[in-house]
């Protein structure tokens, strides 16, 4: 079967205070959070996911945070911004927000046409929000991030390499990517249609040193296909074009395949299904610790040793959303 890519699923990213983390997506950015498991890898530490209302795949930006861990250096062979999508006319309201919370931020620079926002999240994780058409989507809604103005889906990311053209042939003759131009220092390309089209932006610095990921460092970038059926295809199609691909990685909520795109940044694609409400209700989603089952029996343990999230506010809006 033929298949394509339809845009991004999720965006992975590394933190070092879960509860600082939790309240800057939450309680400044306004999404919810959809799923709090583990790390497959070291259940000691969180695996915070935040969304839109059900975790619709491309609105979905995850965490790693390693208590006490130093900060990230930027760098080629790492992505280097995440953005994200608002409804036309929202800028004035995420200005205003961004403001009244002390963040700094750089407003009313453009690229590529749209003006954007700049800013860094607690850990200097380079954040943009872009107006688009994109109204229609769900969204979520707290006390002070009204549906009207939330942010509703990936907008794109960025990443920053030393050298391109490996990283061109990639995405365009082997993951079916559109060029749509350059600007400055990057090069726009896309994927995906309709409500999943995404902008993936390559930046190229021969001169930038190596990344050294931590705090504040996106980890990596999944992009979405619609089942395993379809997922077989790019793995088989990858492995075809001489790509070191990892096998199928059930995820629980998402199966995964990983490798890294020939400057340095680790991609992932991942499914839709069987998505985030396959072990809790939709009103519950993210207040109950989900631990993968090789680690249920380990529960008591784990749960002393992770720091414990303050999660009241979030528990009171979802109460009131499924009223």
């Amino acid at each position: 079967m033929e298949s394509r890519i339809n845009g991004l699923h999720h965006i992975t990213a590394l933190a070092a205070h879960p509860q600082e983390n939790y309240d800057f997506y939450t309680r400044v950015l306004g999404m919810r959070l959809v799923k709090k498991t583990v790390n497959f890898d070291a259940p000691d530490v969180y695996h915070l996911y935040f969304a839109d209302e059900i975790g619709t795949p491309g609105t979905v930006l995850t965490f790693f945070p390693f208590p006490n861990a130093s900060r990230g250096v930027r760098g080629a062979g790492e992505a280097s911004a995440v953005l994200f999508a608002v409804p036309r006319g929202s800028l004035s309201f995420w200005i205003d927000r961004l403001r009244s919370k002390g963040i700094e931020f750089r407003a009313g620079e453009r690229s590529f046409g749209r003006e954007y926002i700049g800013f860094e999240d607690p850990e200097g994780m380079r954040l943009e929000i872009v107006e688009d058409d994109v109204a229609h989507l769900p969204g979520w809604e707290t006390e002070d991030v009204t549906r009207e103005h939330s942010l509703r889906k990936f907008f794109g990311t960025r990443v920053l390499v030393s050298n391109d053209e490996g990283t061109k042939k990639l995405i365009v003759d082997d993951m079916g990517f559109e060029f749509l131009g350059r600007e400055g220092a990057l090069d726009r390309y896309t994927a995906g249609e309709g409500d999943h089209r995404v902008y993936f932006d390559v930046e190229v610095d021969p001169k930038a040193p190596r990344a050294r990921q931590s705090a504040g460092s996106i980890h990596h970038i999944a992009w979405r296909t619609e089942n395993d059926e379809s997922q077989q295809f790019w793995l088989q199609r990858l492995r075809s074009k001489g790509y070191s691909i990892t096998s199928v990685i059930d995820r629980n909520y998402f199966h995964s395949v990983y490798y890294r795109e020939p400057g340095g940044v680790l991609f992932e694609i991942a499914t839709d299904n069987p998505g985030f409400t396959v072990d809790e209700a939709l009103q519950e989603l993210g207040m109950n610790l989900k631990l993968p089952s090789q680690y249920e029996p380990h529960r008591e343990q784990i749960e002393k040793v992770l720091i414990p999230l303050d999660q009241r506010q979030a528990s009171t809006q979802a109460a009131e959303a499924v009223q």
